[in-house]
């Protein structure tokens, strides 16, 4: 069935306090989505972020940002009054994140609610708790024991903790128990408020597309509660590191430093570990989008400590026994596979294998040089489009950055007779949901028309990044109508 839906990440959305979280803005996100016609709401990882704030560096493959809390909730539930929650610097600009002001005032106000909530008392946690197990316990004492540490990353710790002797584990354990709970709490208040709103979603006809990383953030409790699943020597280092080899957008490629998997080890498990991430990921999401699928056919190996990615080699990756593993654990996954990039013939053959549907990005189609397989006319059914993802720029900023002849080119494609340049992003948006692919996802700021300062994310660069928010009332009623109207015209609704 052909559908669409829009790419917004939660902490896009409009907030009082900083940050887009699962508040009424959230609600009112899906209100509008279901007037617009659409059928799924695209977000971004929901992991904890850390340095760089990047939700595909996070600190758990299951905990959730506690940035995305709602404080309105815990207000309702007396935990917190109103004046307290206006009288910390969220920060100021409603256009952009603060993550520097958000770090020193989200987890105070929410260490009051914490003490206020008598949350050891409480039956439904101790559920939550006793459900979680295989992740929470080692996850909380992580996050007690970084903090102990200020912050440095675990390899940094005194040698006992690091290397999780039995001893230090329960010293720590006792030492900061409190500090532990405090983050049960905080995982605790997620996950019902989270799945309180997708089961919102789902009532108004909306599905929920989750994304989640290939790889686990070196600095994370997965590695240092699991060493054994990584390719780490005797001292809990890594042998080499995760990244994209050179090509015509990085002269000396992509490190972006993530542990990589023994897949030996995964193997003999039966992919446990992966088996029951997948299964996570489907209680809290009705589609998963796989980041970096052609890591599971060939991934790259960057020599740990090296500066760029350029003396790296390509190794094999499970391949198709993974997926038939993921398979006849858990029955058929709705899987979008990220196949985005260079793609050689055997990861075209596992996607084909897998039957999971690839992507397909329009802003990539107009190379004046040479056609396309990202042009429309080139899809087939079995694919998600888009008309730009996170890690790309707006319609509106790629369109003005085009050169003159890739530019003429792409005017020429769609016969753009639009003069008014603001105007152009709809002649791009028409091609996307007009196209045979079965699922159509265009970022909000594309609906809106909005330019390079609305961009969310520029690979390889830090600062700036996963600023982005959305206003209030900028996604009116009358935008849903004109989208709704598209929507159906091509089918979608």
């Amino acid at each position: 069935m052909r559908a669409c839906g829009i790419l917004m990440p939660v902490a896009s959305l409009p907030s009082k306090y900083g940050i887009g979280s699962f508040s009424k803005s959230a609600y009112d996100f899906v209100d509008t989505l279901a007037l617009a016609g659409q059928k799924y709401w695209q977000i971004l990882p929901l992991g904890s972020t850390g340095y760089g704030d990047s939700p595909y560096q996070s600190f758990s493959t299951y905990a959730g940002n506690s940035y995305f809390i709602d404080l309105d909730a815990l207000v309702d539930q007396g935990l917190l009054t109103v004046e307290e929650c206006g009288s910390y610097d969220f920060g100021c600009n409603e256009r952009y994140i603060d993550y520097e002001k958000l770090y020193y005032s989200r987890f105070r106000i929410l260490k009051k609610a914490y003490k206020r909530s008598r949350i050891e008392e409480k039956g439904d946690y101790q559920i939550f708790v006793k459900k979680h197990s295989t992740w929470l316990q080692d996850y909380c004492l992580y996050m007690a024991v970084k903090n102990h540490f200020g912050g440095i990353s675990w390899n940094e710790w005194d040698v006992d903790i690091r290397n999780r002797k039995p001893e230090a584990i329960e010293y720590y354990v006792k030492e900061f128990a409190e500090e532990i709970e405090f983050h049960g709490f905080l995982q605790y208040i997620f996950y019902n408020q989270w799945i309180a709103l997708k089961a919102y979603a789902n009532s108004k006809g909306i599905n929920i597309i989750g994304d989640i990383p290939i790889y686990v953030a070196f600095d994370s409790a997965d590695t240092w509660a699991h060493p054994e699943l990584f390719r780490f020597n005797e001292n809990n280092e890594p042998d080499a590191v995760a990244g994209c080899p050179p090509d015509g957008f990085s002269r000396t490629g992509q490190l972006w430093g993530n542990p990589l998997y023994d897949w030996e080890y995964h193997r003999a498990t039966g992919y446990e570990w992966w088996c029951q991430r997948i299964a996570y990921s489907r209680t809290m999401y009705d589609l998963i989008r796989v980041d970096h699928f052609r890591g599971f056919d060939q991934y790259y190996a960057i020599p740990y400590g090296h500066k760029t990615a350029e003396s790296g080699r390509w190794l094999p990756g499970p391949g198709i026994e993974f997926f038939d593993k993921l398979k006849e654990r858990l029955g058929e996954v709705d899987i979008i596979a990220e196949d985005l990039g260079y793609q050689t013939p055997s990861v075209l053959k596992l996607l084909k294998d897998t039957g999971y549907p690839g992507m397909k990005v329009l802003e990539f189609a107009f190379d004046s040089r040479e056609e396309s397989d990202y042009l429309p006319h080139n899809y087939t059914e079995n694919y998600v489009v888009y008309t730009g993802t996170h890690d790309n720029q707006t319609l509106q900023g790629w369109f003005r950055e085009l050169s003159p002849e890739d530019r003429e080119y792409a005017v020429e494609y769609l016969d753009i007779k639009e003069k008014d340049i603001s105007q152009i992003h709809w002649s791009f948006v028409r091609a996307v949901l007009a196209s045979v692919a079965k699922l159509a996802v265009i970022p909000i700021q594309d609906y809106l028309g909005l330019g390079a300062e609305a961009r969310i994310n520029q690979p390889s660069t830090m600062g700036g990044n996963w600023t982005w928010r959305l206003q209030e009332e900028e996604f009116t009623k009358e935008l849903a109508a004109k989208i709704r109207k598209l929507v159906k015209l091509y089918g979608r609704l």
